[in-house]
This record gives structure tokens, sequence and C-alpha cells, in this order.
């Protein structure tokens, strides 16, 4: 893409990672986050999956999404839409939980689907705009 108003900030969390995507892309103010996983891209473990327990995973994601948001000059405030991928709708209530501690009022516009996430148990994205 070659339009100056599009830039992919550098995220020092993934610094070092050879991803064949960027984390965070940001296009005339809109900040878009690429789905994070609950993956600690500086564990030595790395690609390796944070733990089994959903909850360890659902703050993981979340700790990846804030680094993501911040390299653009953004934080949870500034969150307009999140999208949630459960491997198990069994997850939904440890979900909702685990994003209550990130989100406030006024909540951004939300959507939970489930899906087939093989070694994973959700992955969320989410579009921000830059205050």
């Amino acid at each position: 893409m070659t339009d100056a108003k599009f830039e992919t900030p550098v995220v020092a969390l993934f610094a070092g990672q050879d991803l064949p995507l960027s984390p965070v892309a940001i296009h005339d103010g809109f900040v878009i986050v690429s789905g994070q996983t609950p993956r600690d891209p500086q564990s030595p473990s790395y690609p390796d999956v944070v733990s089994p327990d959903f909850r360890v995973q659902a703050h993981q994601v979340f700790k990846n999404m804030h680094a993501c948001l911040q390299a653009a000059g953004c934080d949870f405030r500034h969150v307009l839409k999140v999208t949630g991928f459960l491997a198990d709708w069994d997850y939904f209530p440890s979900f909702n939980e685990v994003y209550m501690e990130y989100f406030s009022a006024p909540l951004p516009a939300r959507s939970v689907v489930g899906a087939d996430l093989n070694d994973i148990l959700l992955e969320v994205e989410c579009t921000a705009r830059i205050p």
C-alpha cells in the first residue's frame, strides 16, 4: 500500500518477531489491531500458548492488544469496536469478566463469535481512533 496516510507503527512487544502481518495499522486516524492471540512474543517459549487456562490466555491477549494500541498513540478508551473469537461458548462469561477489567463506559461496540482456533481458546481484534 502506498497511501501516505497508511502506517504500521513498530510494536515493541513484537520486536524481533518475523510476522507475516502488521500487528497494528493506522489509516486516517483509525487504528486497526490485528487479531491478538494468547502468546507472549517476549517469552523464550514463543510461539507457545501462555497457559491452558482461559483467563490467563485472555489477559495475555489484552496485554498484547494494549501494546498495539500504545504503539499507535491510543489505549482502551479509544477503542470503537471489538471482535472476539472463542473456541467454546462456555468461556463467554469468563470472557466478559476479563474484558470488563480493560474496558469501561462508554463501552465499544462488540461482536463475539465461536470459531475453531486450533490450540488457543480465544483471539481478539479491535478498531480504535487516535484521540
